[in-house]
């Protein structure tokens, strides 16, 4: 069975005042890339955004979280305010491939799950798919497993082979709101992937799945953000 080692701690948020600019949190700080694709979405969908997020009290620019569930092929996007994550805005996903369980191996056409991060290298704004970027699988844990493949992204195109797919004008606002995090300080956000919302009624439902245990493992982690608002930090 897949077992997942949750390491739960309230932290500082990322990029907040522990580092000094060059090497005061213990890395180096990464340059978020660019296009003149993402610079053009930038400026005429950042106006936009920021008003939509001052009407929640949020802004452009504030720490990221985002959640993903396959069943109900919906993307999550919370952004932080006085330490605690507000939903701004629930997307449909257009397409996703596979089945509800985690990805194995190159070529399953599955969607990952399980907890990752994105850094400013994995953002790609000259995607070939509109504009993307790549959620971190496989992570540390998937790798222990001798889970195989990579490149799984969020992007736009609507077409999937085991990536989260949206709509060109959906991706360009989560690709802007994900840029200005990074390109304020945050130095990755999380990007959680389930298998649907893992309520207790869901899990009840699929408790005789193969994955069973693994999920009741990724509900941890889901009722952690449910109680405090805040994602925990996974190893």
């Amino acid at each position: 069975f897949f077992t997942l080692f949750l390491v739960i701690m309230f932290m500082i948020p990322p990029g907040r005042a522990t580092c000094d600019g060059t090497d005061g949190c213990g890395y180096a700080p990464e340059e978020v890339p660019a296009s003149r694709r993402s610079l053009e979405v930038a400026a005429s969908v950042g106006p936009v955004l920021m008003r939509e997020l001052a009407a929640k009290d949020l802004s452009l620019g504030a720490p990221l979280f985002i959640r993903v569930f396959k069943e109900e092929r919906e993307l999550e996007v919370w952004l932080e305010n006085d330490r605690v994550f507000h939903l701004f805005r629930t997307y449909p996903i257009a397409a996703v491939s596979g089945w509800l369980g985690p990805k194995r191996w190159e070529g399953d056409l599955q969607a990952p799950e399980g907890f990752y991060r994105v850094t400013p290298s994995q953002m790609n704004p000259n995607s070939s798919y509109h504009l993307s970027f790549d959620i971190g699988y496989p992570n540390d844990y998937d790798k222990l497993k001798y889970c195989t493949g990579g490149a799984l992204m969020v992007h736009g195109r609507k077409t999937s082979r085991g990536c989260f797919a949206m709509t060109d004008e959906i991706m360009e606002e989560i690709y802007v709101l994900a840029d200005a995090a990074l390109r304020n300080g945050q130095p990755y956000f999380q990007v959680h992937s389930f298998p649907f919302r893992m309520t207790d009624q869901n899990m009840e439902r699929d408790r005789d799945s193969k994955w069973f245990f693994f999920w009741k493992n990724l509900k941890t982690g889901y009722d952690f953000f449910e109680t405090v608002g805040h994602p925990p930090e996974v190893s």
